[in-house]
């Protein structure tokens, strides 16, 4: 295959372009070389391999044919890149190394390997030994041994197939020396370059694209771009990608909405009539074919592009009816009276959609707004004001509608886009009102009762409408006239009662209609009293303590006003002239305006309580004054100037006697109480003993006997009989004080009925006697208010009937207990 040309024509070096181009069996040879005076090595390998593969199915190659083949002598396929050539005068050696041109491989190779590409020898191998190598990525780096060499010959081999995508050259250096080792030649440059084959499909980078374009757009308007990345050589077929729309859906309003630039893959529209409302979204299907988008030799690849029409404003908002209705209350705010419904077709839920409400008139006074419903687009007409019946019956509005987006361009606004509301108003018991509410008015206090203060009325807004005023008075100080609303005292106002706050008496009045419901408001009135020099001071304190000596302390005093400035302080302290005593033990000493200070005048004041009188004046205009008397407890002091326990109880007026006496009292006190507790401790254990030992049935506190014995022991005697006797004397009753009386007393009020024993009883009837007693014992208002003895024998004061129960010893053995208690014997 490699071929060495004549020594006698010009050669061309390997930077230089030496090609032949092989069309429609002519052979055009260009050469373009500079003439040189040492031969290079030319790369006639591909030009023999193309122009055999060229004539391959024609004529056959031959130098008659092809004259310019003249030149060449396909004699070898060994390259001698080394090359020694001796000067004209034979003294030294030159030596010139030869450029080896690029070796060509093509990619994929079915072998069989290791497949020979070139050999390589020295012009020195005849004299000696010559070992070669190859050393690069690719032979000795990695990717290793993908090239070797045979030692020996020279020749050069690949060891499987190329894959340009992979790699698409290799750099090799060949190396030859002696069997020593030593360099025999320069190390040579070998560039190896992998041929492309259409082995790669055009790849998508995105196997589904999303783009959009506005409806209504014009043709030509750009869209979306769809890329493709081929493996192979982009600068030959193999790698040139083409692009084509393959199918389109929907096919509406044409199959051919859309091109493609079949080079750079951008979409595009072709046809107009692109409507979001008809059609929202486009699939596309796009085809990637390689080899210049030969169907027939290029490899394919499809890809999905889906393109959204976006919606533009292209249809106004329309009022489903030109006339809308609503009812409101009057007073209210607030509240939704009408619901306007529109029609838009556009995007829902976008500012080409959205709808915007405005009323153009019938509501100067903006009483009225129209607010959006944001999930149904509908317009609320809102009371934003209230509305009064007395002044308004019924509103005509006019409500224009629009989008948040304007219009697209070349959009009429429809006649539709106006409707009329028509909104009554319906009346409401209103509340009557205080025009003046919190109205204040300032006088004096003290002002006497009947005075007229201020005229306080209350209004109604609904006409015709009658009306009641009641007031809140907390001290009682005001009267109203509930018709014309004149307000007088009912009392003395005081500044200084509890019912004022900060010089304010407060009333609250209300006034109520006779509508259905009835309605109601109220007012305040406040009354700012202003004051008046009608409270004395009082001096402070009303007690204290001095030293029985002179200059050891003092007692600062002042005075309380119940009056404000300028009817308070400053206060004026002095003793009076009667009793003379007063200023003769004792001195006023004036610090200021609110202070002075009490003395002793003389040097000596034996301990004791004394009742100082002291006048204090105010500076109210007229002034008034207040005798008040302070109790000054005089008593011995230490150094310091302080009272002493021992003086202060001789100033109590105690001597020592007296207060060892009051120490034995408390102590035989206390004593006396100790002993009545032990004292009451041991009755209660012995009443609960001797409970203990009665037998329960004997228990004269039964109220209910036991009548079924036949004998009585001698428990049966124990009793007092005489407490269940009435006493016949009233004397110790009538002088006895009020109070708890004992149950042997005879009351003292109106006697219960008792009922009447009769003279000869029935057996049959002392269950009844007792029974009916028992019932008028407990109707009686002057029985004690707990358990007692009811005496059942007293019939009044000189009953005939007296005490005759002889009769119970002819009911038998059952009844001789109650005969011999109860009966005449005796005991009687």
């Amino acid at each position: 295959m490699v071929t060495k040309a004549l020594a006698s024509y010009p050669f061309c070096r390997l930077s230089e372009v030496i090609a032949v181009i092989l069309e429609d069996h002519r052979v055009l040879k260009y050469w373009d070389c500079i003439t040189s005076e040492e031969p290079s090595q030319i790369y006639i390998s591909l030009i023999h391999h193309s122009i055999r593969h060229k004539f391959s199915n024609s004529e056959p190659v031959s130098l008659k044919s092809k004259p310019w083949l003249h030149h060449f002598h396909f004699y070898s396929d060994t390259l001698l890149p080394w090359r020694q050539h001796q000067s004209n005068n034979g003294l030294r050696r030159q030596k010139r190394d030869w450029v080896i041109p690029p070796i060509n491989v093509p990619e994929n190779s079915r072998g069989p390997f290791p497949q020979q590409l070139v050999r390589i020898r020295s012009d020195k191998d005849k004299e000696i030994h010559i070992r070669y190598s190859i050393t690069g990525v690719g032979a000795d780096q990695p990717p290793m041994e993908v090239f070797n060499i045979d030692p020996v010959s020279g020749r050069m081999y690949v060891t499987r197939p190329m894959d340009r995508e992979e790699r698409a050259s290799y750099h090799l250096r060949a190396h030859a020396v002696d069997m020593n080792g030593n360099k025999v030649e320069n190390p040579i440059d070998l560039y190896i370059y992998v041929i492309d084959m259409n082995d790669n499909r055009p790849e998508f980078i995105n196997q589904v694209y999303n783009g959009s374009v506005d409806e209504g757009s014009k043709p030509g308007t750009y869209v979306m771009t769809v890329t493709a990345n081929d493996a192979d050589d982009g600068t030959t077929a193999n790698g040139m990608v083409r692009y084509r729309i393959v199918t389109q859906t929907p096919q509406s309003p044409s199959q051919n909405m859309f091109t493609i630039n079949s080079e750079t893959g951008d979409i595009v529209t072709v046809a107009a009539g692109l409507d979001r409302e008809k059609v929202q979204q486009y699939i596309v299907i796009v085809q990637a074919t390689d080899m210049e988008g030969n169907l027939n030799y290029g490899l394919s690849n499809t890809a999905t592009a889906i393109i959204t029409v976006t919606d533009v404003n292209d249809n106004p908002p329309e009022f489903t009816t030109s006339t809308y209705s609503g009812e409101v209350p009057e007073n209210r705010v607030e509240v939704v009276v009408a619901n306007l419904t529109v029609l838009d077709r556009d995007q829902p839920h976008s500012p080409n959609w959205n709808a915007i409400y405005r009323i153009i008139s019938g509501d100067p006074s903006g009483h009225f707004t129209v607010r959006t419903d944001p999930v149904t687009n509908e317009g609320m007409v809102t009371v934003v004001k209230a509305v009064d019946y007395e002044m308004n019956r019924a509103f005509m509005l006019t409500v224009m509608v629009s989008n948040q987006a304007p219009l697209a361009s070349g959009i009429q606004m429809s006649f539709q886009s106006t409707a009329g509301v028509t909104i009554s108003v319906t009346d409401v018991n209103e509340a009557p009102y205080f025009p003046t509410n919190h109205k204040l008015i300032r006088l004096e206090e003290g002002v006497p009762p009947g005075t007229v203060l201020t005229t306080f009325s209350a209004v109604d807004p609904d006409r015709f409408m009658q009306q009641a005023v009641r007031w809140d008075n907390p001290a009682n100080w005001l009267n109203i006239n509930a018709t014309n609303g004149q307000i007088t005292t009912a009392a003395v106002l005081d500044r200084e009662s509890d019912y004022i706050k900060n010089n304010v008496y407060e009333a609250t009045f209300l006034a109520a209609d006779n509508g259905i419901p009835p309605a109601s408001g109220t007012g305040t009135l406040q009354i700012y009293l202003i004051d008046i020099n009608d409270n004395a001071p009082e001096l402070l304190p009303r007690e204290a303590q001095i030293c029985e000596k002179p200059h050891l302390n003092v007692i600062n005093i002042t005075a309380a006003d119940a009056d404000i400035d300028p009817n308070v302080g400053p206060f004026v302290f002095e003793l009076p002239a009667v009793p003379s005593a007063v200023r003769k033990n004792w001195t006023i000493t004036r610090l200021n305006g609110d202070y002075a200070q009490l003395s002793l005048r003389i040097m000596y004041l034996e301990a004791g309580v004394y009742d100082v009188p002291i006048i204090v004046t105010d500076s109210g205009n007229p002034p008034l004054f207040n005798t008040s008397v302070i109790k000054v407890k005089v008593c011995p002091c230490d150094e310091n100037g302080d009272c002493t326990t021992i003086g202060a109880v001789a100033a109590a007026g105690l001597g020592t006697g007296a207060i060892i006496a009051i120490l034995i009292c408390i102590i035989i006190l206390l004593t006396m109480v100790l002993l009545f507790v032990v004292w009451m401790k041991r009755r209660e254990k012995e009443r609960h003993t001797k409970q203990l030992l009665i037998d329960p049935e004997d228990d004269v506190r039964d109220n209910i006997l036991k009548y079924d014995e036949e004998g009585g022991g001698e428990e049966d005697q124990d009793y007092d009989l005489s407490q269940l006797q009435q006493p016949e004397t009233m004397d110790h009753v009538l002088n006895k004080t009020p109070g708890v009386r004992r149950v042997d007393e005879r009351p003292i009020g109106a006697e219960p009925q008792y009922p009447i024993r009769p003279v000869i009883p029935h057996p049959g009837d002392i269950g009844d006697f007792i029974n009916e007693g028992l019932r008028a014992a407990d109707n009686d208002p002057t029985a004690p208010p707990y358990d007692s003895l009811l005496v059942f024998d007293y019939e009044g004061s000189g009953s005939t009937a007296g005490s005759d129960y002889d009769y119970l010893n002819d009911w038998g053995p059952r009844f001789k207990k109650l005969a011999d208690m109860y009966g005449g014997g005796e005991e009687d």
